[in-house]
């Protein structure tokens, strides 16, 4: 249980807040009582100087067009500077409202209808969707799950497919969602050559950065000067801080001419100022956001410690894919032997559990599911005993 300064253990009722997660499962095709680990964002209050700077703004009483001053791109390089070794420069910055919509605007950017845009399935579903919506085509550089439980790049694979021509973007996920690989400087620099070789952009999606249980995550763009300047790197305070509705993250993009196309294609979709909360949450988060990031990740740890103990005592037919990264860990539930209609019945209807199946990231999804461990620990314990009851009455049938 928590014993630091913050309490984790808090059980908050999160319904009827137009909550995504808890008010919309009969809107989705769910129960109504359904226990939500899906969507990703976190059933933790925000720490207490983003909820006073948030205070403080809305006293004001007026929420016209705001812009950023200086204090805010200082709380955002100096957070990048101490947590990932990475000095960003000021004239790099372009806000947005979110991760997504930065990858749509740059797919529209960079490529051209009919274009290969790379993907490593399986991946956080928006991958796809901004590509194929955008009319341009998926190149699946599948990962391979390994013997011993880890996801890696198949890299002959992506020589091969980047070597066609055809892919002018690669859409990185790192730490990857949903698989939790935190992927090592090697792999990354041989990746990285592979795109300088064939002149592929980069787009790193690197908003699960702030979560990384052993070692430091790499930022790829400062691998080398090369590839600083063919990527655009996406980060956000959003899952770090849980601030996601407040919509605000931040893109770093070195190279001038791929600044000014990023940008040209946010002023085509009409789009300008940020939400002003957004801002303030920010700034505030990266400022003074640190003591609780840090407890919050001694819990995060403490949770995953209790999902693998339960899942080898209770529930030893569903894999954990160790996570390296992320609050999302990736069950393998193949050895039930189950039709994926047939998984998604004893899931939502006999456990009364709403997950993301991994069919939705990708073909290579198929047999896995998603789910979010960033609640308190007694709403895990609950889920899993759901689980775990359903099977068992499986195991009857």
């Amino acid at each position: 249980m928590s014993k630091g300064t913050f309490d984790f253990d808090e059980q908050i009722d999160r319904k009827n807040t137009n909550s995504l997660k808890y008010d919309f499962a009969v809107h989705r095709g769910k129960p109504a009582d359904i226990l939500p680990l899906w969507v990703a964002d976190m059933d933790f209050k925000v720490a207490g100087p983003i909820l006073d700077a948030i205070i403080k703004r809305t006293q004001h009483g007026i929420f016209g067009y705001s812009e950023v001053q200086e204090d805010y791109f200082e709380a955002v390089k100096n957070w990048m500077e101490k947590k990932h070794d990475w000095t960003v420069e000021r004239k790099w910055l372009v806000k947005t409202p979110g991760v997504v919509f930065a990858l749509a605007m740059a797919v529209k950017a960079f490529t051209e209808p009919g274009d290969g845009v790379m993907i490593q399935q399986p991946v956080y579903y928006p991958f796809s969707e901004v590509i194929k919506d955008n009319d341009r085509k998926i190149v699946d550089n599948t990962l391979v799950l390994g013997a011993d439980g880890v996801y890696r790049m198949d890299l002959e694979d992506f020589e091969k497919k980047a070597a066609g021509g055809q892919v002018k973007l690669f859409l990185l996920c790192n730490p990857h969602n949903p698989v939790g690989r935190v992927f090592h400087r090697e792999e990354l620099e041989k990746v990285g050559e592979i795109c300088n070789r064939h002149n592929i952009i980069v787009v790193s999606d690197e908003i699960h950065q702030d979560f990384v249980y052993n070692g430091k995550h790499q930022v790829f763009a400062n691998l080398t000067e090369e590839l600083k300047n063919r990527t655009i790197t996406c980060t956000a305070p959003s899952k770090t801080f849980n601030v996601a509705g407040l919509q605000v993250s931040n893109i770093f993009i070195p190279n001038t001419e791929l600044r000014r196309k990023f940008k040209k294609q946010m002023a085509a979709a009409g789009y300008s100022q940020l939400n002003t909360l957004g801002l303030t949450a920010c700034e505030a988060a990266y400022r003074y956001g640190e003591a609780w990031h840090q407890e919050l990740i001694e819990y995060l740890k403490e949770n995953l410690t209790f999902v693998r103990k339960y899942l080898e005592e209770n529930l030893p037919e569903i894999r954990l894919i160790e996570p390296e990264g992320t609050y999302l860990v990736w069950l393998d539930f193949r050895k039930l032997s189950l039709t994926e209609e047939e998984r998604e019945d004893l899931i939502v209807n006999k456990a009364g559990l709403w997950l993301d199946s991994g069919a939705i990231f990708g073909e290579a999804g198929e047999g896995f599911e998603r789910v979010n461990i960033a609640c308190p620990r007694s709403t895990l314990q609950l889920a899993f005993d759901k689980l775990r009851v359903a099977i068992a009455d499986l195991k009857k049938i």
